[in-house]
């Protein structure tokens, strides 16, 4: 099997920004690669034109192009073209693209494109409950229309976008992302520092990082030596205009929390892991997301997580089995919860292994790998050669 991914972003020392798109799309390739598919990825809006082998996958990074008119439009026909004659050279068999953008909206392609829900503009705006550009909602429903089928990782994801944009339910399949579980063991749970907690994201007003602010406030007036971790990439606020959102979590976060802060900023990918591993809980109270894979990946390594409560949410975590489910406004909830595991191991350790349980039950790459190759096969025999 042949096969093709159109992404934004990709994990690579080349290609020029990678977040979760990119991470969970680099699952899957890799898992399915195991398998014995071939892989071509073409990475757009990069900075340079090249073709790179590695791990027996294709990568293609397309430069970004510059028009003195109407540029959205082509560069999408600059893509298209560019992917076609690969198409053809590669005799590859089925395309997926992202929904974000609706980036293949003006593009036709000579395999089925598949359609991929990492959450449109119009999902996370309805989320946040902000308005969205009517241009990047038309577009990425006229992507979505001319899609062959589409993918959703979560059932919430599937039925928010359906309402969304009008599409028909028995179209989508519901196939959650993967993990590389080998990539996220703890050999030694309970070794962690006592009293830390970890928020691991891109620092923007939908993953709540400045409810996390408010928070951490409350903590550290019950917990005067509790810390708080924050890792990821700073990001401009549309709702102040404020080129740091992190300077929003400072303005919120007490003298007493801010001492107790440490922001490292982005952080390669095995740095992370031992982050992770050195926390004693895991927070991430995230008004919108469609999956969450920094919260599976932290119950892959046996941390109890207070998580959000929001639909998505409700696919990875039995609240109180698993890890907790709160609302991100709910401070003293969440507070309650964290002071909660602070103080008792023994609940940590219980609920870090059945988080890992269930991790490895229903989210390892490699059967994630096995029902989106099933998938696949079915939308390729469907298709007129």
């Amino acid at each position: 099997m042949k096969l093709a991914f159109l992404t934004p972003e990709y994990p690579h020392p080349r290609t020029s920004h990678s977040g979760g798109i990119g991470t969970s799309t680099k699952n899957l390739v890799d898992a399915l690669v195991s398998k014995g598919a071939l892989v071509t990825v073409f990475v757009y809006n990069q900075t340079e034109n090249t073709v790179i082998k590695n791990a027996g996958v294709t990568i293609h990074l397309i430069a970004n192009k510059q028009y003195t008119m109407f540029g959205w439009y082509l560069y999408r026909k600059h893509l298209q073209n560019y992917i076609n004659t690969t198409i053809k050279t590669e005799n590859i068999q089925l395309l997926e693209a992202p929904d974000w953008t609706g980036i293949t909206t003006f593009m036709r392609f000579k395999v089925p494109v598949i359609i991929r829900f990492h959450g449109t503009d119009a999902y996370f705006c309805n989320l946040e409950g902000r308005p969205q550009k009517f241009k990047n909602f038309v577009f990425e429903k006229l992507a979505l229309k001319k899609a062959t089928a589409y993918i959703a990782p979560s059932n919430f994801t599937k039925h928010e976008t359906v309402k969304l944009f009008s599409l028909k339910p028995e179209a989508i399949t519901v196939i959650p992302n993967g993990i590389k579980l080998e990539h996220f063991n703890n050999d030694k749970p309970n070794v962690y520092n006592d009293y830390t907690l970890l928020y691991v994201g891109t620092l923007i007003r939908k993953k709540g990082v400045l409810e996390l602010a408010k928070i951490f406030n409350a903590l550290v007036e019950n917990i005067p030596n509790a810390k708080l971790i924050v890792i990821g990439n700073d990001a401009f606020d549309v709702k102040t205009q404020s080129t740091s959102t992190y300077k929003l979590m400072q303005n919120i976060l007490s003298e007493k929390a801010n001492a107790n802060t440490k922001y490292l900023g982005k952080l390669p990918y095995f740095k992370i892991s031992n982050h992770i591993k050195k926390a004693h809980v895991c927070v991430f109270p995230s008004f919108a997301e469609t999956f969450g894979m920094v919260t599976l990946e932290s119950m892959a390594m046996q941390k109890p997580v207070v998580n959000s409560s929001i639909g998505w949410a409700q696919e990875l975590i039995d609240d109180g089995e698993h890890g907790y489910l709160i609302h991100p406004t709910e401070t003293q909830a969440y507070v309650n919860s964290i002071i909660k595991l602070f103080n008792d191991k023994s609940l940590c350790a219980k609920i870090g292994a059945a988080a890992r349980q269930k991790a490895e039950r229903y989210f390892n790459s490699d059967d994630i790998a096995v029902k989106t190759i099933a998938f696949y096969q079915s939308i390729i025999s469907e298709t007129p050669s």
